[in-house]
């Protein structure tokens, strides 16, 4: 740390030697110069907060971690981060389940040791290629396989998934829009290919996924019925449901309900449950991967009207996925959508936030602010 010297202990200067720093060749201003001109004066950080994963285990593993601030190469942003999910994907990321995602992920821990996916912030700083964005640009999106959402600042490249931040959504909505809303659109959109007048029956309608798909089911003129608890069957049929079932009262699954599309957001079912409920050429969609998903997927494509889908969101071209998050945030001008956010936890208290997330009685979205 340097040294701060009290003014009236340094030199004065002479009217030669201000003269001479006056005329004097003086070098070009640096990336933080310049970033601090775009701040009014206030110098950047030297170090970014983040929270690492030393092990695969529950949310108390979780260590608060200082690190130099990252420089963004020439095709890269800076982000002072404001908002960042605390979402489903992260948890199961940081317990390392299912095991055998530890094969891509890493056998003990993680490779990419920094948790969080999703994020919404403003640029400080650019590249020297960068021309999508400027200073001061407020933006949201994901980190992807690199993680480290989750932190106070974070580099992306700008050909990454990254978007400019609609006016009209706060930091905290837009972070939650690349977990629930931008998986519920791929499925239904493309996995599923809902149609318009189609059955859908939604399982677990209140989380982030759910609630973003009761939402965009609606928008595409489909029949939506969700399952929830007790205490959440208003909330459910206020954001647009036709049907909502207690889940601990009365079964989804009844053979013969002839459900066109049955979209498992939690995985609590399986294609071998589900299918009863299922029309005779019905799609049994889920986002949580197992192995007996794949094994479904791996039968219905060859044999059966009957199929179980799945995709992994996340890894699709981040093209793709930015056309996505244009399409959703189309509903949400045209206000057909509005994510639901449940609770804002500091960013220091990510583990107490995780910990909430896991009860399963999140409604809606979880976020971490600075």
């Amino acid at each position: 740390m340097a040294t701060l010297v009290p003014a009236h202990n340094t030199l004065p200067l002479t009217a030669d030697m201000q003269r001479a720093l006056a005329t004097s060749p003086q070098p070009a201003p640096s990336d933080n110069a310049r970033l601090a001109d775009a701040q009014g004066g206030v110098p950047q950080a030297q170090s970014l907060s983040a929270w690492r994963i030393p092990r695969y285990g529950a949310p108390g593993i979780l260590v608060p971690v200082t690190r130099p601030m990252p420089e963004p190469g020439p095709g890269e942003v800076l982000i002072k981060i404001e908002a960042s999910g605390v979402t489903r994907a992260d948890g199961m990321m940081r317990a390392g389940t299912p095991k055998f995602a530890r094969l891509f992920l890493g056998l003990r821990r993680p490779r990419q040791d920094l948790i969080g996916t999703c994020l919404s912030g403003r640029i400080i700083a650019v590249g020297s290629n960068v021309t999508r964005f400027s200073v001061g640009d407020e933006v949201f999106g994901e980190a992807g396989l690199t993680f480290g959402a989750n932190a106070s600042h974070i580099c992306l490249k700008q050909d990454g998934v990254l978007m400019h931040k609609p006016a009209s959504l706060t930091h905290e909505q837009a972070a939650g829009l690349c977990d629930g809303a931008l998986t519920s659109y791929n499925f239904l959109h493309n996995v599923a290919k809902l149609k318009a007048g189609e059955r859908l029956l939604i399982l677990g309608g209140s989380g982030s996924l759910g609630s973003a798909a009761v939402q965009i089911a609606k928008a595409m003129g489909a029949e939506v019925t969700a399952t929830c608890s007790a205490r959440n069957v208003d909330l459910v049929a206020s954001l647009g449901a036709d049907h909502v079932i207690d889940y601990n009262r009365h079964n989804a699954l009844d053979k013969g309900a002839g459900y066109d599309v049955i979209y498992d957001t939690l995985g609590v079912a399986s294609f071998a449950a589900a299918k009863r409920a299922l029309q005779a050429n019905g799609r049994y969609v889920c986002p949580v991967l197992s192995l007996a998903l794949l094994g479904a997927m791996m039968r219905t494509r060859k044999y059966g009207a009957r199929k179980a889908r799945f995709s992994a969101t996340g890894l699709l071209a981040p093209e793709v996925l930015r056309s996505m998050l244009s399409a959703v945030i189309d509903l949400c001008e045209a206000g057909k959508f509005s994510p639901l956010m449940d609770r804002s936890y500091p960013l220091e208290q990510l583990i107490e936030a995780q910990r909430y997330m896991e009860t399963g009685h999140k409604r809606g979205n979880v976020v971490v602010v600075r």
